[in-house]
């Protein structure tokens, strides 16, 4: 589209696009990540408007109960219930990002950073909101203070419970994803993310409602990260320092996504055998054959029995490493256990 004709910015129409643009069959220039704080955000953002969000009504029956009243009246204040999200409430996203290493990050956030997100919202917002987001600006390292502690609260009466599972969503179509890439290209795969996704003259390219740019990806890469809460579209990351981000609606989310961990492991066990069900589900993190028969109460020659089972169809990888074997979930393995919720 000409520079000239872009619709206007901040106003929503269909014409809104943002081009993240890469070199000819670049793939080392994308990777994956996962973002606790942008499912936090979301879920936020859910909690606030429940009726727009039914794919996480299984979620919010668990959990809008035990939801502090007055973190989340921060929060709500902070975040808002629909449009720009403040940058400073996530750090870069990455394949071993957990949640403890997102509020460490939110507590020193630069304040530089986080007086221009202030200043963005306030103009954003009005009456009782843009008073309190006023306040927080005059007094940004306390703002963030408590904002971090709101933060660490909320998320454990919210996510904590249901972060297992929403993890192994996140990492199953992050494995299929990443499959994709090497058995089609990068072109085949980024058709494959949303209906607002496609590959366009050497960039990635994402509809939008109410913004347009170009970003040059092709010194800093860019980042895809899935995304369980904000199932319903695309948004992304464009400023600096943060990297280039695009957040995309992970594969399979129903409204039952939030189910027990003990439920999903029954489901895998009729397929698979209780003992080797939890092997699987345990898999996400790399261990040895004898953590594996510890975990599972089971000897080291059952042990490596089943390991050899699950490696034979493809559901885990060993790889040595010095003395030690290692075992992990395949990208199959991922899309079974991701599958199963």
């Amino acid at each position: 589209m000409d520079r000239n004709t872009r619709p206007r910015e901040g106003v929503e129409s269909p014409d809104h696009r943002v081009d993240f643009r890469l070199s000819p069959g670049d793939i080392q220039a994308v990777r994956f990540g996962v973002s606790p704080g942008h499912e936090f955000a979301h879920a936020v953002r859910v909690l606030l408007r429940p009726a727009e969000h039914p794919l996480q009504w299984g979620w919010l029956k668990q959990v809008r109960d035990s939801v502090p009243r007055e973190p989340f009246s921060l929060l709500a204040q902070v975040i808002g219930a629909d449009g720009y999200m403040p940058d400073f409430l996530t750090t870069d996203a990455r394949w071993d990002l957990t949640p403890a290493d997102e509020v460490a990050a939110l507590r020193v956030a630069p304040l530089p950073g986080i007086l221009v997100d202030l200043g963005k919202m306030i103009q954003r917002s009005s009456g009782e909101r843009q008073q309190a987001l006023r306040r927080m600006r005059a007094d940004p390292e306390r703002a963030r203070a408590l904002i971090a502690d709101a933060w660490e609260q909320v998320w454990d009466a919210a996510l904590a419970p249901v972060w297992p599972q929403l993890e192994r969503m996140l990492r199953a179509d992050i494995a299929v994803r990443a499959r994709t890439v090497t058995a089609d290209g990068l072109a085949a795969m980024a058709g494959e993310l949303h209906r607002s996704v496609r590959w366009s003259d050497g960039a990635v390219r994402v509809q939008l409602r109410r913004h347009s740019e170009d970003v040059d990806c092709r010194g800093s890469g860019l980042v895809l990260v899935p995304s369980v809460m904000s199932s319903w579209g695309c948004m992304v990351l464009t400023e600096p320092p943060a990297q280039p981000t695009l957040f995309y609606p992970a594969r399979g989310v129903t409204a039952g996504w939030a189910r027990d961990s003990a439920d999903l492991a029954q489901s895998l066990g009729a397929l698979v055998g209780p003992v080797r069900a939890g092997i699987l589900l345990q898999a996400h993190v790399p261990r040895t054959t004898s953590q594996v028969a510890a975990d599972a109460g089971i000897a080291v020659s059952t042990a490596s029995h089943h390991l050899t089972v699950l490696r034979d169809a493809g559901l885990l990888t060993s790889s040595r490493e010095g003395n030690r074997m290692l075992h992990l979930r395949t990208p199959l393995g991922e899309g079974l256990v991701g599958a199963g919720l």
